[in-house]
């Protein structure tokens, strides 16, 4: 595959990110870089926290809260939604998510496992 078309399905995918994420969870990322290496997604996020969640971490003790919410319930949601259009522009299965949140910085790093390289 071309660069340029590395390039292009790499948009797609983070596309895809932000559309599920404004669907489920209210509001998708405002800037979302990915790259591919072998069988994983890596993609990297900022803005994805909303005006009410950056409110709240105004009060110490909803840290943990945001980021359980951000952490295991996005891994949950990834897990329960259909992911037919991602896995058809990578052509392989998703199998897990990790991902992580800077609720400082709304930084975001999270890596989609496929079951083969998508690369």
């Amino acid at each position: 595959m071309s660069k340029v078309d590395t390039h292009k399905k790499e948009q797609q995918f983070a596309n895809l990110i932000r559309a599920y994420r404004k669907e489920h969870v209210g509001k998708g990322p405002e800037k979302v870089q990915v790259s591919f290496k072998g069988n994983w997604g890596i993609a990297y996020m900022t803005g994805a926290l909303s005006k009410v969640e950056k409110f709240y971490l105004g009060d110490k003790q909803n840290e943990v809260m945001l980021h359980y919410n951000r952490t295991e319930k996005i891994k949950q949601l990834y897990s329960d939604i259909e992911l037919g259009e991602m896995e058809a522009l990578v052509d392989a299965k998703f199998v897990k998510l990790f991902t992580d949140i800077d609720l400082t910085d709304d930084e975001v790093v999270s890596i989609f496992v496929f079951d083969k390289s998508i690369e």
